[in-house]
This record gives structure tokens, sequence and C-alpha cells, in this order.
């Protein structure tokens, strides 16, 4: 930081896609008396408003060439804003091929994201909206931050107007600083966008390890700062395009444990949109409680609720049919913390808005993305993966058992399995008639999640006799489908693999079960 005086903005150089408050801004630069260069619409927008402006072609003494594409790419434009003032020699170069110093950049991008969030762009069209000058410009300015302030956010204009008004025109070292680190995070954001959406164009065709390549690119903008994180001595925030999927009704705002339990109410809604029955689930803590296929959302929660009636208590609700008057009504009956829906009837969000608390949220199912890669971390970096979003086809189940699934155990198998994917590890999960009846999961060890399954309906009076039912696991000995025929199933699906398969087929036989592998594991830890 050599330079440790205020910089006097005599000369700026404009150009901007988004216009927002630009002309108030420049009105301010030139009752300072600061000489403005621009280029294209930005310099047209200036003109139009009576503000004088100079052309970058007179400053540089070239033309744009090649329809646009190169215009501030000249030593003339960034030799003025490169150029150390401290240095002799610097100041020598600039007055032997006459640079005059640049003090002030004002620039934002071509709006790429916004241009390939476009359903029908093209890559063509793609390509057109990379920026080159602007990206340029700001890294420069940025680099030069003792020397050049740099404004990348038309929301910084009011406060560097307000410092400017306060030293006579001046920008002092900390604000230039500041500005410098947002510029660099905007170029980053902007290159990773772009990479993004690149890598992305082949993501249905590509092999996982394509998709993981040797550099993962992180950028995204803060959507939302939160109250607090997990617990409130945590600070959170909410990053990336969450918000554009997922729009609150009503409520309170979205806390940090809301979004992870929206986040997974939606991938688990996400499996069961293929059905034509309404499906609603309950949640809790990110893992489901309840969950129920019916002939109306009203019939499917009701067949949810009953799974397991205490953990609903402050839970999460999805339908993934619209909320209607009859369903608002069951669930207005307890308390929940979100309601997730693709549509709330306006019956239904009427009587729902009356408690000021409870969060209404519709989801877009129909545009959510199905191939990012998820993301944990870990201490000094990221865990990457695909997501465990394969389709599976449950015909090319292997019966290993003498006796076969019979089409409604089938049914009910096929059910069970979609719930028990997203049911935390080791999980269980008992299901008959499109309904879940218990759920046992986050046990340390397989034969646990189904005593805590068989424990919880022996408790609630729930009958597990002519259940199937589900383990997202294979089972490493057979003591789980022993005790699964004694609580009355009568058919289990889960991956197969153990080396003691033969002994769990031989239990599953003796009980007369019948029993799937599907040679897929849906670990969820």
């Amino acid at each position: 930081m050599a330079n440790n005086g205020r910089v006097k903005i005599r000369r700026a150089l404009l150009g901007v896609a988004d216009k927002s408050g630009l002309v108030e801004f420049a009105k301010l630069l030139a009752e300072f008396g600061v000489e403005m260069l621009s280029t294209g619409g930005t310099k047209a927008a200036l003109e139009a408003e009576g503000i004088k402006v100079r052309s970058v072609e007179s400053f540089t003494g070239f033309p744009e060439l090649f329809d646009g594409r190169v215009k501030t790419l000249h030593p003339k434009i960034h030799g003025a804003i490169l150029a150390r003032r401290s240095s002799e020699s610097h100041w020598q170069q600039m007055a032997a091929y006459g640079i005059e110093p640049i003090d002030l950049v004002v620039v934002n991008f071509y709006p790429f994201e916004s241009v390939v969030a476009q359903p029908s762009v093209s890559l063509d069209e793609a390509i057109e909206n990379i920026d080159i000058g602007g990206p340029t410009l700001t890294r420069a300015a940025a680099k030069n931050y003792t020397d050049v302030a740099v404004v990348v956010d038309p929301n910084d204009y009011a406060m560097v107007a307000q410092e400017m008004r306060r030293n006579e025109g001046a920008l002092e070292l900390k604000t230039r600083w500041v500005l410098a680190r947002k510029a660099f995070r905007h170029v980053a954001q902007y290159d990773a966008a772009i990479a993004r959406y690149l890598d992305g164009l082949k993501a249905g065709e590509e092999a996982d390890e394509d998709l993981l390549g040797p550099e993962l690119l992180l950028a995204f903008r803060r959507a939302k700062e939160l109250r607090y994180g997990e617990n409130p001595h945590q600070k959170a925030a909410l990053y990336g395009d969450f918000l554009s999927f997922v729009h609150q009704l009503h409520g309170k705002e979205l806390s940090y444990n809301n979004v992870l339990d929206i986040n997974c109410a939606i991938a688990l809604a996400q499996d069961f949109l293929r059905y034509d029955q309404p499906m609603v689930a309950i949640l809790k803590h990110n893992t489901p409680c309840g969950v129920a296929l019916g002939q109306s959302a009203l019939d499917a929660w009701h067949k949810a609720f009953a799974t397991d009636p205490d953990s609903p208590f402050g839970g999460i609700v999805v339908s993934t049919h619209p909320f209607d008057i009859e369903l608002a009504k069951a669930v207005d009956q307890i308390f929940t913390e979100v309601l997730l829906a693709p549509s709330f009837e306006p019956q239904a969000l009427e009587l729902l808005r009356r408690k000021r608390d409870r969060r209404l949220v519709q989801v877009d199912f129909d545009r959510l993305p199905r191939a990012e890669i998820e993301l944990r971390k870990v201490v000094g970096g990221v865990l990457a993966q695909t997501p465990d979003n394969l389709e599976e086809d449950p015909s090319r189940w292997r019966v290993v058992t003498r006796r076969a699934p019979t089409a409604q155990e089938m049914e009910a198998l096929k059910f069970a399995w979609i719930v028990c994917k997203h049911v935390k590890s080791n999980a269980v999960v008992f299901a008959a008639d499109g309904r879940t009846l218990a759920v046992g999961g986050g046990a340390t060890a397989r034969v646990e999640a189904v005593h805590v399954a068989c424990d919880k309906a022996a408790r609630l009076n729930i009958s597990l006799k002519g259940s199937v039912m589900a383990s997202e696991a294979f089972f490493p000995f057979a003591d789980g489908p022993r005790l699964a025929a004694q609580a009355g199933a009568t058919a289990i699906v889960q991956p197969g693999g153990s080396v003691r398969d033969a002994e769990v087929i031989a239990a599953a036989d003796e009980n007369g079960l019948a029993m799937l592998f599907t040679g897929v594991r849906h670990f969820r830890h």
C-alpha cells in the first residue's frame, strides 16, 4: 500500500451494461470537473442526459473494431490505468507515448448469467455475451488500487459520491482497497459462471469423473444474510440461486436450518413427481418421518401424519400437488415451521397466512436443476460428488429368495425404496399401500435401525403385519431381516453385496420373506 494518501479523481472511464444509477453518478463526477471517457451505449445514455463525455476513440486515436468487440483494449487505456503514479519512469513513459492517467474505472459486465438462464439460448449467443474488455479493465484497475479506484457495483455509487463530496473529489486508500477486493470477487464470479455454463453443456453426456475435473470453481453471490447459523452463536449466509427456485410467500425469514430442511424436502418430493397421485411428506431435521401417496393431498397428509404423530410438531410439510383448502385446514391444526408446494390455492393461502410466523414456500419443481454437484466442507477443502439421482428400473431388481414378491408387495417396495433413500443412514423404512408405517434412521447399526422402527410402531399401535421393508444399504447379518419378519414384514428390498448375503437370504427364506437385491446403495450420512 505505497500510496497512503487520497487520490483526486480527475479522469474516469465508464462502461456499464447495468446502467442503474449511472446518470446520477456521472452528474456527481461532472460537479467535480472529472473528464469522462466512454463508448457505445454508456456514452449514448450519458449524452442523452446532457452530460459531456469524451469518446474512447478520441482518447486512443483508434476506432472500435469487429462490431465493438475491441474498444478499450489499447495501451493508452491500460497504460493510463496501470501506470504507477509513484514511479518517475512510468511518468516518463506516459509522457513519451501521450498517455493521460485514468483515476477511476466504472464498469460492469455483459449480463452473461441472465442470458444463459434463458431456456432457448444458443451457444453462439452465450459466447457473444462473454465480456472481455470489462473484466480486463476491472483487473487492471483493481491491481493498481494504490492509484486507481474501481467501481463494479451500482450500489456503491452512493458511498463513492459521499466520500468524494467529503474529500473535495478525492477517494481514500481504504476505500480503494475495499473496492479492489470487491472487483476481483466480481471478476471471479463472472469467470466461474462462464466455466460452469460451458462445463454444463455436456453434463448429461460426460462421465462422472469429467464433471469432477481437476479444478473446482466456487463463486456464488450472497443471496441473503441469515439471522444466524445452525446455532445462535454461529454466523450464516445463503449464497447462489436457491431463492430463484424457492419463493417465500409468507412468514418469518428463512433460517439456516429452514434452508437445509427445505432442500431435503425438495429432494424427496422430486423423486415422487413421477406419480400422478399427490404425495405429502413430513420431515424433521432433514429426514422424513412420514410419507404417503393419496387420492387427494388431504388423504396423503392423514396417512403421512399417522406414521409418527409426534415428530411433525415444528416440522416441514411438502406436497407435490397444490396446497388446497382441505389440506390447509388439516395442517393448520399443528405447529409447523415451513409448508412447501408447487402452488397454494387462494383460500388455502388466506387461511395459512393467519399464523404470522409460519413460512409458506412455493417451489418451482419444473425448473429445479437435477445435475448439480453436491459439496460438503472438510478441513482444508471440500468433498464433491455427483448427486444421487440415478433413475433405477425396478424390473431389473433381482429376486434372491424362493418366493418372489406379489404385485402389491412390489408397489410397496418401490415406494419404500424411494423414501429410504432420503433417510439418514443406517436407515430402514416399513411401508404398505403407498404410505410409510415406520421409519428407523441415523442408527449406528443396521439392526438397531430395525429396532427403532419396530419399537416406534409398537408404541403408536401401528401394525406392521403385511408390510414391506426397505434398507438403503445391505444387511451385514441375518438379524435385521429376522426382526422385520417377526414384526410382520413380508418382503424386503436392499442393495445386497454383503459377505453374508447367503445367510441373509437363508433367513428370509426361513421366514417366508420375498427379497430383492437392487445392486444400488443409497447411503445418506
